[in-house]
């Protein structure tokens, strides 16, 4: 038993596969064809979305280099203490919301000034767990199914990355 647990992973994705295929060819559709025209889709939407994950690489990628994530850092350091927040996870809390690829390099960083086992770093792995790239999310997602009403989409996202922060604050005190 233990076996198939800790290798199912290995086991579930060509499972996966091949009951797609199975159940396409007893449908009698054609597999292969289909197949190909969704990779053309998709790298008609990759290509259409390119623009703006550009856009928000170059624009996470000049905030950290200028030193604008640690002024923000110092400027609601008061505040977040206050909260139980360590401010230097501010500008993480920020970048987070943008470019998951770009918090996972500061998180590096953070793990290499305080540890991985620290308050810090405790708050910092389950704060990754426990947001989403908001902004990248609904550029990409709605850029690429064409939604231009968003509706209560922003408000609800801050919302619940709003909500991951502060639990990721309150499970790293009771560990």
């Amino acid at each position: 038993m233990s076996f198939v647990l800790s290798n199912i992973s290995n086991i579930i994705i060509p499972v996966i596969i091949f009951y797609i295929i199975a159940y396409g060819i007893a449908s009698k559709t054609k597999v292969y064809e289909d197949f190909v025209n969704g990779a053309k889709d998709g790298l008609k939407t990759v290509v259409g979305i390119m623009p703006t994950l550009v856009a928000l690489m170059t624009a996470v990628g000049i905030l950290r280099a200028s030193g604008f994530l640690t002024f923000l850092g110092n400027l609601v350091r008061p505040l977040s203490e206050k909260l139980g927040f360590p401010a230097e996870l501010v500008p993480l809390a920020f970048i987070k919301m943008f470019s998951s690829s770009a918090a996972t390099g500061l998180v590096l960083d953070i793990f290499k000034n305080y540890g991985t086992d620290s308050y810090i770093g405790l708050v910092t792995s389950i704060m990754m767990s426990c947001t989403e790239t908001i902004f990248y999310t609904m550029s990409v997602y709605f850029l690429a199914a064409k939604v231009t009403k968003t509706r209560y989409t922003l408000t609800g996202a801050l919302l619940s990355t709003l909500t991951g922060i502060a639990a990721s604050v309150l499970l790293a005190g009771i560990m």
